[in-house]
């Protein structure tokens, strides 16, 4: 048998594979980017490329007269919005995911940090938010929509359809250790209350057992016992505002019902619902929890009524983080025909181009290195301005093909919204969907009905009663206004609204309601049920 023997042996073969080129590669990363990291992303390159210079702010000014002024060079007057599509609408067509209806609140929820809801007057924590804000000389300056509409983009920011020029950056834990600093605690007891502060979350309740802040604290202070830091924590739970750092959401409104004047009606009715059957009031067992008080269904309305006063989440003082804030690299412009189309918003990113002193200089390379030097960073700075060019095409492409498809929701908001996915747009351009994808992602536009990401406008579709289809988001926004509108003692049933979307012509499985009311963020119907 023959030996196995080893060889090399060299080959030569023709292949084919798929390669990006640095070009392509460049084009496909700049249409993903949000206008942030777009405006990062030239800066970098602005101070790698001696090639690139930024445009002047002046020449780089658009206002919105000036867009009108080019959509409608016919027109002796324009207006960008007409008079039916005021800011308010503006604003009251907006829909808040996270904040449906300030009464349908649990306060005595364990798990208070998430679960609860405001539902409370806040005029006291607004008149001390406002004087710790000038004391602090904080200024937050709010321009409406309508000013908007009527002045020049300056890339303003735009969060809650509101352009802040400043933002408000003292938070919860700021505001506590301000009013550390000013009381008279010192050595162990303000360590103490440094780490009980330290331990306070979002929503103004300490996330730490007393336990685990002993221990912290005794790192410095061996001797310090649990005694001392419950003696502190009742300190820094009278702090500002009332009830911060408790335990629980029955802990914070106890705090706050004894600091009540003791002839205050039903405060001490309110003290003991709180402290023996909060669980019974948190189920919305009103039945139960008049017989366990032996009191009538009366009485039990006013107790809430003083409930109802109370702040169970003391975080909501002030922002716990920066506010983000959104920037529209897109607007919606209304012609003079009442149709409706898409212009960029040249002042979110800035502009650049080809610095010509260094563009002449390259003519005067003499050695091999200074043209290679000259060659490589031109062409870069070209290739750049191409893909950014191709970025701006493609998103003003792409923004014009929705606001066509969705001319209903320009005029009377989500409820007109009509069913798109992202083949629809990539099929209509000659696009692929992958681009589509990425160009409407983290990507703004400013319409008559508020701000939104373009991607807001892809939903899948509902089938109905004539055999067409309606938009998820519509469906959405139609089960928000039932529910809004229902009466609270008797509020609708998944069930229900599947058969009043019916009569509306959308045929909805009780399921599908069930799955879009909780992505509103809004409870069952048994957990929405009110007393009064």
């Amino acid at each position: 048998m023959a030996g196995i023997r080893n060889a090399l042996q060299l080959r030569t073969a023709q292949t084919q594979t798929l390669s990006m080129t640095p070009q392509l590669q460049q084009a496909i990363k700049l249409l993903q980017l949000s206008s942030i990291e777009l405006e990062q992303e030239i800066q970098q390159v602005l101070e790698e490329n001696p090639f690139l210079e930024k445009v002047s702010q002046d020449s780089n000014d658009e206002s919105l007269e000036a867009i009108e002024e080019r959509e409608n060079s016919d027109s002796d007057s324009f207006d960008p919005f007409d008079n039916d599509s005021s800011a308010k609408n503006i604003s009251d067509s907006m829909i808040d995911n996270d904040n449906y209806g300030n009464e349908n609140y649990d306060p005595f929820n364990e798990s208070a940090g998430t679960h609860l809801e405001e539902n409370h007057t806040t005029s006291d924590l607004d008149s001390s938010s406002n004087d710790v804000s000038e004391s602090q000389n904080k200024e937050e300056d709010i321009i409406r929509n309508d000013d908007y509409i009527n002045k020049s983009i300056k890339g303003l920011a735009i969060e809650n359809n509101d352009i802040y020029e400043g933002e408000t950056t003292e938070t919860l834990h700021d505001h506590l250790m301000f009013q550390l600093e000013m009381s008279p605690l010192d050595g162990t007891d303000k360590l103490i209350a440094m780490n009980i502060i330290d331990a306070v979350n979002d929503s103004g309740y300490i996330t730490e057992s007393l336990e685990d802040i002993l221990l912290s604290v005794q790192k410095d202070d061996p001797e310090a016992t649990i005694e001392d830091v419950k003696a502190i924590l009742k300190l820094v739970q009278h702090y500002d505002p009332l009830g911060v750092a408790s335990r629980d959401a029955a802990e914070c409104m106890l705090i706050q019902l004894n600091e009540l004047d003791s002839s205050t009606p039903y405060r001490d009715l309110a003290i003991k619902v709180i402290s023996e059957y909060s669980d019974l009031l948190s189920n919305r067992d009103f039945r139960s929890l008049c017989q366990k008080m032996s009191i009538k269904e009366n009485v039990l309305k006013e107790i809430i009524e003083v409930l109802k006063k109370l702040n169970p989440r003391p975080g909501n003082f002030a922002p716990s983080k920066k506010t983000d804030f959104v920037i529209p690299d897109v607007i919606v412009v209304k012609k003079s025909d009442g149709s409706y189309t898409a212009e960029l918003n040249n002042s979110a990113n800035t502009l650049i181009r080809i610095n010509e002193a260094y563009s002449q200089l390259s003519k005067q390379a003499r050695t091999v290195q200074e043209k290679e030097f000259f060659k490589s960073h031109l062409q870069e700075a070209n290739w750049f301005i191409s893909s950014l060019e191709k970025r701006n095409e493609t998103l003003l492409k792409v923004s014009r093909c929705i606001v066509e498809h969705q001319t209903e929701f320009m005029d009377k908001g989500p409820s007109a919204m009509k069913p798109m996915v992202l083949n629809d747009v990539a099929t209509e351009i000659e696009m692929h969907e992958s681009t589509i994808s990425r160009i409407t992602t983290e990507k703004y536009i400013y319409t008559p009905k508020g701000t939104f990401e373009l991607k807001y406008f892809f939903s899948s579709s509902v089938g109905t009663d004539d055999g067409g289809a309606a938009s998820a988001t519509a469906v959405k926004s139609f089960i928000k206004d039932l529910i809004a509108g229902e009466n609270p003692r008797k509020p609708l049933s998944d069930s229900k609204l599947s058969e009043m979307l019916l009569e509306k012509g959308m045929n909805v499985a009780r399921r599908t309601v069930a799955k879009y009311r909780e992505a509103l963020g809004i409870e069952s119907s048994s957990q929405r049920k009110k007393l009064i």
